[in-house]
Order: structure tokens, then C-alpha cells, then sequence
């Protein structure tokens, strides 16, 4: 059944974000061996990408991945609401639409964070995209401001917007857009984080859902962000270090081991699905799964020399998990 926005986002309390060369369907797989609670996030795809593909790529996803959220980037509410029409037609159970994204190439194809300075122009694509959604969750990822439109009462006007277009969640990045002069990766460091900022707003509109992302590192922080707001999105720290996400719900039952794990995406690689693909495209998700541990430097480098392998060769994965790393916690 698809998520309703009436349930919103109870279902998705926590979740990972969208990031562009890693979300991808193997990942996303792969974290929901982790966690079987959590949202999960595509890489961001412009909308008409979605409605003039020739095949499935960009919705294709495994069952096992739902709760599953499709992100779109776009400004055109006709192609908003054709993508978001075939991604309801796929089980898709959220549409994202970014609005938080800086690079200049995004915003040359004027979507993105400059849309913060068109609050209209956004509110009549999230109203275009609930009524193709099927019922599904339409949902914005922003960031605070922009550094054309960095003040409170800007993001306050934008957030009413939303509201009133019925988005049923606003993901905030706490941090403004610089779009001029910065990368994308320095925009997610460079500006200072404002986790006041997105305080405050849940303050002003507290009923509206509003989920906090950005800098997020650790169970301590997100358990103190959801004192202030509805819900955490974790980014680079959930794949760099994706056994933080076992720790991210209150799931019944023994959870996996990491060898477990392992032996799990062994039977994901071998599947018919996965026919044709390299078994790199796969593992190259899984580098992290032993960080922090001893050992796992060789963990990393043993799956570097299989990565061309394909993938119905996927039983080499046991071999790379080292004697000292079997049995892991």
C-alpha cells in the first residue's frame, strides 16, 4: 500500500538522503539490510528524464527498498506532475521535489535551490505533483535560505507556501546556499549550520512536519534534534559508516551480523536481476561497512580487486571479509 500523507512521517521518522552517485538501488538495498525502518531516498533525477526515459532506470527499484522516496529536480509543474504520475504507477511511496541543491549547473536549468527566490512558482509544482501523486506524500528538501534570500522571514514565507500547496513534510538543510562561487561539497561545508534555524521554524508552523538534515553524525544528536522537530535525515555519514544505521531504530528482532549482511547482498548480486552488472557497482556501496574496525582497510582493498567481477560471482565476498572481522559486531 502507499505511504499517505496522513501518516507522514511516521513511517520515515529517520531516513538518508538523496545523494547524487550513491543512493542508487544498490545502496539502497544494501541499507535496508541495516535498517528496515527507515526512508529510503533516490539520487536526485530531473523530471523530464523520468517522462521521456525509454525504459524503467530511473524508478526501477527492489521491493525490499519501500519504504522508497523519489527525488526529482525540476520547476515545470507539467513535468513534475507527468514524473510524479509514473512514479505512483511504480509503488513509489514519496516524491521528493529539491529544492536545497546549489550547483550551477542546476541552476542554470533553474531548478533547485534558486527556486527558494519563486516560493509560487514551487507551491504550484507541489500542487500539480498531489494531484498525480496518487495519494502518495509529496515532500520538499530545501535549505534555509540562499545567500540572496538568507533572512527568517524569507524561509517562514516559503515554508507558508508549501504549507498551503499541501506538502506533507519540509526536509530542511541546515544550512543556507551559496550559489555563487562554491561547489556543491563546499556547500555542504562551508556554510555555517543553523539547527536554530530550522528550530524556529517548526516553532512557527508546528503543524507542519518538518524534518532536519545536515552535519547529523550520531545517535546522541539525532535523540536531541527530535526533541525540536519531526524527524532526522542522515547524509555522507550514513555511507561512510552505514552500521549506524542498525542503530537507528527500535526494530523487534535480532538484527543482522555483518557477515550476515554480506551474505545477504551475496544472494542480492547473484539474483537474475542483477545480470550484466559488475560486481564493483555493487560493493562499492558496502567500503564502509567495517569502518572503525581493525581490519577493515583490507576489508576495502579485497573488494577493490574483485570489483570488475561480475556479478553472479558475488560468493568471493565471503573471502574478502578478513578472520579477524567474521565475527564483528
Amino acid at each position: 500500500m502507499a505511504a499517505d500523507s496522513a501518516t507522514y512521517p511516521a513511517a520515515c521518522r529517520l531516513s538518508v538522503a538523496p545523494m547524487m552517485q550513491r543512493t542508487d538501488r544498490h545502496c539502497r538495498y544494501f541499507h535496508r539490510l541495516l535498517a528496515p525502518g527507515v526512508g529510503l531516498y533516490t539520487e536526485m533525477v530531473h523530471a523530464r528524464a523520468v517522462v521521456h526515459a525509454r525504459d524503467d532506470r530511473f524508478l526501477k527499484h527492489h521491493p525490499a527498498e519501500r519504504p522508497l522516496a523519489l527525488q526529482l529536480g525540476g520547476s515545470e509543474p507539467v513535468l513534475l506532475a507527468q514524473a510524479t504520475a509514473l512514479a505512483a504507477d511504480a509503488d513509489i511511496d514519496e516524491i521528493n521535489l529539491n529544492v536545497g541543491c546549489p550547483s550551477s549547473r542546476v541552476r542554470a536549468g533553474r531548478f533547485g535551490a534558486c527556486l527558494m527566490h519563486e516560493p509560487e512558482r514551487v507551491a504550484e509544482c507541489v500542487a500539480a505533483m498531489r494531484e498525480n501523486s496518487g495519494g502518495r506524500p509529496v515532500t520538499v528538501k530545501t535549505r534555509i535560505g540562499t545567500n540572496h534570500r538568507p533572512e527568517f522571514p524569507q524561509l517562514l514565507e516559503f515554508a507558508r507556501a508549501m504549507q498551503d500547496a499541501g506538502v506533507a513534510a519540509l526536509i530542511v538543510h541546515a544550512r543556507i546556499a551559496i550559489l555563487e562561487g562554491l561547489s556543491p561539497k563546499e556547500n555542504r561545508n562551508v556554510p555555517p549550520l543553523r539547527y536554530d534555524t530550522v528550530y524556529r521554524l517548526k516553532d512557527a508552523m508546528p503543524d507542519l512536519s518538518i524534518i532536519i538534515n545536515g552535519g547529523i553524525r550520531g545517535i546522541g544528536e539525532i535523540a536531541s534534534h527530535l526533541e525540536r522537530v519531526d524527524g532526522a535525515m542522515l547524509g555522507r555519514v550514513a555511507y561512510s559508516n552505514p552500521w549506524l544505521l542498525t542503530r537507528l531504530t527500535g526494530a523487534s528482532g535480532r538484527r543482522r551480523t555483518r557477515v550476515q549482511v554480506v551474505e545477504a547482498m551475496v544472494e542480492y548480486a547473484r539474483s537474475g536481476k542483477q545480470r550484466g552488472a559488475s560486481l564493483g557497482a555493487i560493493t562499492r556501496h558496502m567500503a564502509g561497512l567495517y569502518s572503525g574496525k581493525p581490519g577493515a582497510g583490507a576489508w576495502r582493498r579485497s573488494l577493490a580487486r574483485h570489483a570488475s567481477a561480475p556479478a553472479n560471482e558475488a560468493q568471493v565476498l565471503l573471502g574478502c571479509v578478513p578472520d579477524r572481522l567474521r565475527y564483528a559486531a
